[in-house]
């Protein structure tokens, strides 16, 4: 029997078009799904390469104010100790040499590691902040490849007593040789040397000309070396008891890098229970701001739980800073000669949470880095205060402590200068101390580039003056 079906009226066709139409656009206000990308695509993405660069051109200078002095170091230090002498034709396959292992001399090394990582072919740099141009034209930043820190030690090894002259001084002769290329370089007359990059770790590294390398970027530990050159030139116009105003060096021009720490770093599944409270290890008496080192000491010498240990940091002494910084809480980081040290970047690398009692300290990295998350701040006014400071470390609970060593952990590998490598040539650390050091500079470029934009305008014969002296 067949069955007998209407025909499809304009009725019907009508209501389901009304219907059709109205379940679209209730579909379209349902939240929409979120699409989470493939590992291998998330991975992918994680391995692609930093697209803002810092353009970097490599200053043209001779290989014996770079490389040539590591070599003339492990010669002069070889001829004493029977070492062995580290020369370019004794390395395999042109591998550079490695730099000193001497503390006083390696905590400086940021030269090396920089000038490393330039040097690694382009294909092995697509984590690097920083790329190597071969046009001056084209660059960001001039880089001047002299091992500034290195001549200097060199120089007060062999005649200490003549480091601040001119006469038979060789690392004058270097310095003075530097100058007289760079400063006669198309690029150094094209900016008058604002976007030429120095690094200057060591306290006296260039001493001779610090001003004539002033406009530059210049890379270092601490402003602590520079403030006498800066107060004898401020010194009548501010008076003794004015502030000084820096005239040579400046955090809108200049980058604070790290120390290259001396201790081997521990991972956070290596920690073990500290039962020392507090640790300091270095000398007791020091110069200008490390005078409060000694009144430190006296005011927690006889405190229970506080370990302080009178030494410099030679290989005995390394062993004992080890010891001593793993099995403590606190690591005590007072002013020195200068306002900072390398034994911060020890304790980051032990996870001893350090104490920082430097009232004109500048840090590196900050705006990146936030030190109040794993660090005690302390003034000195309060730290020289009799129980203060061990009363105030010993409110800060189990609790506090455990997070405070957890973000020294999640920071230790951005004061890492090493990436395992002979000569830095290869893959440096994506988020280490290199990478972060080409990213601070990346960000000063605007300035670097109006700063040049002035200087080529100037009429010849004529001087923008300086309106303001900026910390």
């Amino acid at each position: 029997m067949l069955l007998h079906t209407r025909p499809f009226s304009a009725f019907s066709a009508s209501f389901l078009a009304a219907l059709l139409l109205s379940l679209a656009f209730l579909w379209l206000l349902l939240p929409l799904p979120r699409l989470r990308p493939s590992p291998q695509i998330a991975q992918d993405a994680l391995l692609s390469p930093i697209k803002e660069k810092l353009r970097v051109y490599v200053a043209e200078l001779p290989r014996d104010l770079n490389y040539g002095l590591v070599e003339q170091y492990w010669a002069y230090e070889g001829s004493k100790n029977a070492i062995g002498v580290v020369s370019e034709a004794s390395l395999p396959n042109g591998e550079l040499p490695p730099y000193p292992e001497d503390p006083l001399v390696k905590q400086y090394s940021a030269e090396y590691w920089l000038l490393g990582d330039l040097m690694t072919p382009e294909y092995l740099r697509t984590r690097s902040v920083a790329k190597r141009v071969w046009n001056s034209s084209e660059a960001d930043v001039v880089f001047v490849p002299f091992f500034a820190t290195l001549s200097a030690e060199l120089q007060l090894r062999k005649a200490k007593g003549k480091f601040r002259r001119k006469i038979d001084n060789e690392d004058y002769e270097r310095q003075k040789r530097v100058l007289d290329i760079v400063m006669k370089s198309v690029e150094w007359q094209r900016s008058g040397g604002s976007d030429h990059v120095f690094v200057l770790t060591d306290p006296v590294a260039m001493w001779h000309f610090r001003s004539k390398v002033s406009p530059a970027i210049l890379l270092v530990v601490d402003f602590g070396g520079w403030y006498m050159e800066d107060s004898k030139e401020d010194l009548e116009a501010v008076g003794a008891g004015g502030t000084i105003q820096h005239m040579q060096v400046s955090l809108l021009k200049d980058v604070i890098v790290p120390y290259t720490h001396l201790l081997p770093s521990i991972p956070p599944s290596h920690d073990h229970l500290r039962e020392i409270l507090l640790y300091f290890k270095g000398a007791k008496h020091r110069h200008r701001m490390g005078l409060i080192r000694e009144k430190l000491w006296a005011v927690l010498e006889n405190e229970p739980d506080v370990l302080l240990e009178e030494g410099f940091p030679n290989k005995s002494g390394q062993n004992q800073a080890l010891k001593g910084m793993r099995s403590s809480e606190f690591c005590l980081h007072p002013a020195g000669d200068t306002p900072t040290s390398c034994r911060l970047f020890d304790a980051v690398a032990s996870l001893c949470i350090p104490v920082i009692v430097s009232d004109t300290i500048e840090l590196p990295f900050e705006g990146m880095i936030d030190y109040t998350e794993f660090s005690v701040i302390v003034s000195a006014n309060e730290a020289l205060q009799p129980n203060w400071l061990v009363q105030y470390l010993r409110s800060i609970d189990v609790n506090q402590r455990k997070m405070m060593r957890e973000r020294l952990a999640h920071v230790q590998h951005k004061f890492e200068y090493d990436n395992g490598l002979p000569g830095g040539v290869g893959p440096m650390i994506e988020d280490g101390a290199v990478n972060l050091i080409w990213t601070k500079i990346l960000h000063k470029v605007p300035v670097i580039k109006e700063s040049v934009t002035r200087e080529r305008r100037k009429p010849k014969g004529t001087s923008i003056p300086v309106r303001c002296k900026c910390s």
